[in-house]
């Protein structure tokens, strides 16, 4: 059955920053409005979600269990880099079947930010921006001109919710409202829940001020 999704994730110089939109959608219909798409897997890991709801879902539970397991019998959590591997092998067998995952873990740990992705094809790569689902192409838009190393938490924070809003005015299977969650040294932190047709309606006064602004221009020549 159709669906998609808009779920993207990009790390700077204030650690990492993962959002996504909220609609869940079954052949051509909202299934679900308020979906949670960004899993929290421990206090310093994350994981976005694309594909089928209920894999996704169950997958994380098993990569939770499996990462606190680790941690009680070593007394340590294992890193971003070996939790993603974990879960690329646990999924791996199951390539060709109609399991449908793809994951993108942020996490912080001994070496810093990390950010990878893992599909349920045994596909494992390391990146510092990602996009995935439906919505992608239209998130990279945004996310190529405005991701650089430098950028505060709140213009991370603006440019990642202009990327789900763009894609979301775009793609049909993505919308309703925006999860951003931000992971640092400390854990991670979730932003308030934001409807998108504020920033619909942000960006129309925007524009509206910007076509009057050349209309007196204009008169003034």
């Amino acid at each position: 059955m159709a669906h998609g999704t808009t779920t993207l994730a990009f790390m700077f110089q204030g650690g990492v920053l993962a959002a996504a939109d909220t609609r869940s959608s079954c052949s051509g219909l909202v299934a679900c409005p308020a979906a949670q798409k960004i899993l929290p897997i421990h206090s310093h890991l994350v994981g976005t979600t694309s594909g089928t709801s209920a894999d996704c879902a169950l997958w994380k539970r098993i990569l939770s269990r499996e990462l606190r397991l680790y941690q009680l019998r070593h007394g340590r959590r294992l890193s971003t880099s070996g939790a993603a591997k974990l879960l690329s092998h646990m999924l791996h067998p199951f390539k060709g079947t109609e399991l449908c995952v793809a994951a993108t873990l942020c996490g912080w740990d001994g070496s810093g930010p990390s950010l990878f992705y893992v599909c349920s094809d045994g596909t494992r790569l390391q990146g510092t921006l990602f996009s995935v689902g439906s919505g992608s192409p239209y998130a990279y838009s945004i996310l190529d001109q405005g991701v650089q190393w430098g950028l505060t938490v709140e213009e991370a924070t603006s440019i990642a919710r202009e990327a789900v809003y763009r894609a979301t005015h775009r793609d049909a299977y993505s919308g309703n409202c925006v999860d951003i969650y931000h992971i640092t040294s400390k854990g991670w932190t979730r932003r308030t829940r934001e409807d998108l047709k504020e920033e619909y309606y942000r960006e129309k006064e925007r524009q509206r001020h910007e076509g009057r602004g050349r209309q007196d221009v204009t008169l003034s020549a």
